[in-house]
């Protein structure tokens, strides 16, 4: 194990707790505006982002730190370093303005571009689940991983309406063959597929930081995460204005009755 790797991990956690005050004091009270892309950001998510960057810099100033808060530039920007963080401060920020339960804080570390262990902050639960590879999945205090059963017509899948309407018939099939869940946070659902609460998941909807930290986690609990656009790890730049990224996620099985269900 790497002692570079488990500094940072208790860094992560210490950063991500200490923003779970001002997460809950401000749940539905705050209110959101609309950013370049139409997605919405709150006062919250701002000042969350700027104190974990603070904290985790202040630690490891080598270290590159990426947050879906940052002011957008106009071309990608290389990532340099061995290690690097990518931060959503508030997955499920339109839950959070409305009051809406279902909301994360999720970081995740990245090693060579590749994640290697993921902090979510789950509000609707205050629990904490982490992970990476090498060092279990925790849903809390308890040791988690991939639901193990087959498929079948009850099983939970998370998932939003795709925003690219071609994908429509996609969603169509999947609400014929599962039963859908869609919590309105895409960190949530796939760390919630990781720790066992989901039987799968699949998005057409995510970014990058969306995803990250759960990403550290699936394989580790068992599971198995197959991209349906390019994979985008290992990390080679970050930008705010980068493509969505589509996958399907669970155990074994159910991925292979996923790509069936989907036709891809």
């Amino acid at each position: 194990m790497s002692h570079a790797i488990d500094l940072r991990i208790a860094a992560a956690k210490e950063a991500v707790l200490a923003e779970t005050g001002r997460l809950h004091a401000e749940f539905g009270r705050t209110k959101a505006q609309l950013k370049y892309d139409g997605t919405r950001v709150t006062p919250v998510d701002i000042a969350i982002s700027e104190s974990i960057q603070r904290a985790i810099t202040a630690r490891f100033p080598e270290d590159q730190f990426f947050s879906e808060e940052l002011a957008v530039t106009d071309a990608p920007v290389p990532v340099t370093a061995r290690f690097c963080w990518v931060l959503d401060p508030i997955d499920g920020t339109n839950n959070y303005a409305n009051g809406i339960i279902h909301v994360a804080i999720s970081l995740a570390l990245l090693e060579s571009g590749v994640p290697v262990y993921g902090v979510i902050y789950d509000m609707a639960r205050r629990v904490l689940m982490h992970g990476g590879p090498g060092r279990g999945v925790w849903d809390g205090d308890q040791r988690a991983q991939v639901a193990p059963e087959a498929p079948h017509g009850h099983s939970l899948i998370g998932f939003h309406s795709p925003v690219e309407k071609v994908h429509a018939a996609e969603g169509k099939r999947l609400i014929e063959n599962f039963k859908i869940r869609g919590l309105g946070s895409s960190a949530l659902h796939l760390a919630y597929c990781a720790v066992g609460h989901l039987d799968g998941v699949v998005e057409h909807n995510n970014k990058l930081w969306d995803i990250a930290a759960a990403a550290a986690m699936i394989g580790e609990g068992g599971g198995r995460l197959d991209y349906l656009t390019p994979n985008p790890f290992p990390l080679r730049e970050f930008w705010l204005k980068s493509g969505r990224v589509q996958y399907v996620a669970g155990n074994a099985a159910m991925v292979a009755k996923l790509h069936e269900v989907l036709g891809r």
